[in-house]
């Protein structure tokens, strides 16, 4: 297996990076939350690029406030605005909970912003109303880090430690509110007593109602958080993450919550191992629909190997996701011939390195890396591109055919409907991948018969 460790000894800038900022995956972490508000410590541009790619992504109106930093705030501080913006947050929405998010600027001026929201909930008289801060600027990583940073926050600033429950915690990475609806469907059939953080299944792909509501109903209530620390157990779907940014192990060091660090349940294995905890956690027998399920999967994988037998992957996106997304794709004869992530993550590559040690085909593992790169190695080797929107200059430039999966996806509708996790998500999955398989294979099996029998000397 091929490995690029830093792009820098590949090209010394990123065109067109494979991921988005750190704040971007912190506002996704909030909007999980019961009667949340984010508001973004920076520039107004910063809080509107990011409110138009979640809009997009989930076909929802997203409310992201900002500070608007201008010229006179950077130079003699925010402090004014960021007051000023949450005065106007409690005005128009009336939150039960705000979080303050930094960009570059705010951290290249060196905001506090822990120091500006105590004394802001000191002067108004705020006793109730938590407030949770997050230093997440552009420079400090991706989206990917963003999000399980931000979650670790919460649970480090919101948690208290209670007397033990029978409770446990579920925590989940960037998946699409459809995937997170399954995940609680199925601890539901375990008939789980649990608190699954984040939970934006209901807010960010929320049902049409009238009048509007400002504030959607759902998320992960606080009360929830906040006993968390005296919960049985923790399963944190977080396999690539490092220790420094799991709310896992946070509430495992803090409060002694013995922590089940899985794989995204994607594929037969990886979603076995979570079957498994969730039996031994919850003292029951693998329900009879999910035993059902899961012998459709193996049905869907017999139905479906002849057509993946040719199938060459090029897979790009969060850890976590493409960690799952190669499971997926080994288990079904679909070789990886690059895996691709934006983050720096040494844990995601030695988990990959491993995966991959007995593929019969090279596979190129890139982190921190751009699109160009990965068109440049994908070229003339793949058949089949795995990931979000962005790289759908591997289809228009290189002619590899797009499934989208991830996030953003904004060039087609319904990516917060998209299922992908558990039994059923995965055969939705496979059948997505082996049916642009076939479709490929048809627009260019005479072009392939001219290659193969009828090649000039």
């Amino acid at each position: 297996m091929q490995r690029a460790k830093n792009l820098t000894n590949y090209r010394d800038v990123n065109e067109n990076p494979c991921n988005m900022c750190m704040p971007m995956g912190g506002i996704l972490a909030f909007k999980g939350l019961e009667e949340s508000m984010v508001i973004i410590h920076g520039s107004q541009g910063c809080a509107t690029y990011m409110r138009r790619h979640m809009a997009e992504h989930f076909n929802e109106p997203v409310d992201v406030a900002s500070s608007s930093l201008n010229e006179k705030g950077t130079i003699y501080g925010g402090e004014k605005n960021l007051k000023q913006g949450l005065d106007n947050i409690i005005k128009a929405y009336q939150p039960g909970l705000i979080g303050i998010l930094t960009t570059c600027l705010a951290e290249t001026i060196g905001e506090d912003i822990d120091r500006i929201s105590q004394e802001y909930l000191k002067e108004k008289g705020y006793r109730d109303l938590p407030i949770v801060t997050v230093n997440s600027p552009g420079y400090g990583g991706t989206h990917a880090e963003g999000y399980w940073f931000t979650l670790k926050r919460i649970v480090s600033q919101l948690a208290r430690k209670t007397e033990k429950h029978s409770k446990v915690n579920v925590i989940v990475p960037n998946i699409s509110p459809a995937d997170i609806r399954e995940i609680k469907r199925i601890l539901n059939l375990f008939q789980m007593d649990y608190t699954l953080l984040p939970d934006f299944s209901d807010i960010m792909d929320r049902p049409y109602q009238r009048p509007y509501s400002k504030m959607a109903e759902g998320g992960t209530r606080l009360s929830a958080i906040e006993s968390m620390g005296g919960a049985l157990a923790t399963i944190q779907l977080g396999f690539t993450v490092e220790e420094g940014m799991s709310p896992g192990k946070y509430l495992e060091t803090e409060f002694g919550v013995a922590l089940y660090n899985l794989p995204l349940p994607m594929g037969v294995e990886n979603t076995d191992l979570f079957m498994d905890v969730l039996q031994k956690l919850s003292d029951t027998a693998l329900p009879t629909s999910l035993e059902q399920e899961r012998g459709r999967l193996l049905d869907c994988m017999i139905d479906s190997h002849k057509y993946n037998a040719l199938g060459r992957s090029v897979i790009f996106g969060e850890p976590e996701n493409i960690y799952g997304v190669v499971k997926i794709c080994l288990e079904n004869g679909i070789y990886p011939v690059v895996v691709a992530t934006g983050s720096k993550n040494p844990k995601l590559i030695q988990l990959l390195e491993k995966l991959l040690a007995n593929s019969p085909i090279r596979c190129t593992v890139l982190a921190e890396t751009d699109f160009t790169t990965i068109r440049e190695k994908s070229r003339g080797k793949a058949n089949i591109a795995i990931g979000s929107s962005d790289g759908r200059f591997l289809t228009e430039r290189e002619g590899i055919p797009l499934v989208r999966y991830g996030f953003p996806i904004h060039d087609r509708t319904g990516g917060q409907r998209l299922l992908s996790v558990g039994y059923a998500g995965t055969t939705q999955f496979l059948d997505r991948i082996t049916n642009t398989l076939l479709e490929y294979k048809h627009k260019h099996y005479r072009k392939t018969m001219v290659q193969m029998f009828y090649k000039e000397e």
